[in-house]
C-alpha cells in the first residue's frame, strides 16, 4: 500500500480511452475509469467494456460442492471433532475448546501464526451462502472476540488480531464445513502495518479518526453508501481491491472489547445481507475480514471487508489475472455505485429480514 497521509481525504478518478480498430474494421473508443482509494493510496481499474461478458458457470448459483454431503470426512462434524481437531491449552480454557451455542472453537491444526484458531459457525456441515442465521454467525464472531481477550491477556504482545473468512475452495477455504480464523500475533501483517500507520497519521494532523471521516464522506456523497445495521455503516468501496466489495465501518470504536452483544449480532445482520447480495448475483465464494489491534493507544476503527470471489464450479475462471497479481492494480468491470444500488435492497423491508424473500439476478 501507498502512504498517502500527507493528503485529504478525495476521491480520485481519472478516464483513459483505449483506441483501435474493430475486426470489423470500425474505428472504436473504449473507457477505463481508474480510481485511487483515500485510504490505501491504492489504485484500481474499471474497465466498463467488459460488464456485459458472459461467465462460463455464473449463469445459476451452481450446486453445491461435491463434499457438501461427506459429513463421514470432515474433521469439523460431530462424529469425528473430538478424535480430528487439537484442543486450547488449559490457560485458554477447562475444556479445550470454547462453546457458545452452535459455536465451537478450538486451535488451528495448521497455523498461521503464534494464536490461531477456528470457529465453526454451525453443526451444519454445509451451509450455501446467505443461508445462515443471525444467531449462528453472533456466537461465532463473539467466540472468536472472547478468544482474542482470553489470548491479550495471556500474552499482553499478540495485539495485531484478525478474524478472517474463506467461503469455499475459490475463497481459498480447505473445507466446506462454515467457520471462521482468528488470528493473534505479536507481529503485525503487512495490512495492519500500514493501517495503524496510517489512521495514526491522520489523527495527528487532524486530530480526528481517518475511518470515521471516510465514512462521513462516503454519507455526503451517497451513490456508494448501501444502508446500516446498528452502528455499522456499510458501503461500497471507492477504488475496490476485489469484485463487489463492501465495507462495514463502526465508527468512533477501535477495540473488540468494546462490542456489547448487540453490537455483534448487528454486525452478524450485515455479514448475512452481504451473503445474500452476493447469492443474488448467482455468486456461492466470498472471503471477509476483521483487522483490528488490541493496543489500546491505537487509532484503527473496526473495519469489515467483503469481496466475492470466482465460482467454486467446473470451468469459472479466476477473478485474478495477470494484471492483479504481477502489476498490483484490481481490474474489475462493475462500478462500485452499481455494486451500491444492486446491494441497497437487501437492508431494506422484507429481503433484510429474510434470505428466502428476494429475486435473484443475472449474473454480473
Amino acid at each position: 500500500m501507498d502512504d498517502d497521509s500527507h493528503q485529504p481525504l478525495v476521491f480520485k478518478s481519472r478516464r483513459l480511452t483505449a483506441h483501435f480498430i474493430d475486426p470489423a474494421g470500425t474505428p472504436m473508443e473504449r473507457s477505463i475509469e481508474v480510481r485511487t482509494h483515500p485510504i490505501s493510496g491504492r489504485s484500481c481499474r474499471i474497465t466498463y467494456s467488459r460488464i456485459h461478458e458472459k461467465e462460463a458457470g455464473a449463469e445459476t448459483l451452481p450446486p453445491p460442492p461435491p463434499s457438501a454431503a461427506d459429513t463421514e470426512n470432515c474433521p469439523f462434524c460431530a462424529g469425528q471433532r473430538e478424535r480430528s481437531t487439537p484442543r486450547l491449552k488449559s490457560i485458554f480454557s477447562d475444556t479445550g475448546r470454547l462453546v457458545r451455542g452452535s459455536s465451537v472453537l478450538f486451535p488451528n491444526l495448521f497455523p498461521y501464526g503464534a494464536y490461531s484458531a477456528v470457529s465453526l459457525v454451525s453443526e451444519h456441515h454445509f451451509v450455501e451462502i446467505g443461508r445462515a442465521d443471525t444467531l449462528s454467525y453472533t456466537d461465532c464472531l463473539i467466540n472468536c472476540a472472547d478468544y482474542l481477550a482470553r489470548v491479550l491477556q495471556h500474552d499482553p504482545a499478540a495485539v495485531y488480531q484478525a478474524i478472517t473468512q474463506n467461503h469455499l475452495p475459490s475463497a481459498g477455504g480447505s473445507l466446506v464445513h462454515p467457520h471462521l480464523q482468528v488470528h493473534a500475533d505479536g507481529l503485525p501483517s503487512n495490512h495492519h502495518r500500514f493501517l495503524l500507520q496510517r489512521t495514526s497519521d491522520h489523527y495527528r494532523r487532524h486530530g480526528r479518526l481517518l475511518f470515521s471521516d471516510y465514512a462521513h464522506m462516503e454519507r455526503e456523497d451517497g451513490s456508494r453508501m448501501i444502508g446500516s445495521s446498528g452502528p455499522w455503516q456499510w458501503m461500497a468501496a471507492f477504488a475496490p481491491e476485489g469484485f463487489c466489495e463492501i465495507w462495514g465501518i463502526y465508527p468512533g470504536v477501535t477495540s473488540l472489547q468494546a462490542m456489547d452483544a448487540a453490537d455483534w449480532r448487528h454486525l452478524a445482520c450485515g455479514i448475512i445481507r452481504v451473503q445474500r447480495f452476493y447469492r443474488s448475483l448467482y455468486r456461492n465464494g466470498y472471503n471477509l475480514g476483521l483487522l483490528v489491534s488490541a493496543d489500546p493507544r491505537n487509532r484503527l476503527e473496526l473495519r469489515v471487508i467483503m469481496v466475492v470471489r470466482a465460482n467454486y464450479a467446473a470451468w469459472v475462471r479466476s477473478d485474478h489475472t495477470g494484471y492483479e497479481v504481477m502489476l498490483g492494480d484490481m481490474a474489475t468491470f462493475s462500478a462500485p455505485e452499481e455494486t451500491a444500488r444492486l446491494a441497497r435492497p437487501f437492508w431494506q423491508g422484507s429481503t433484510a429480514r429474510s434470505g428466502m424473500d428476494f429475486t435473484e439476478r443475472s449474473a454480473l
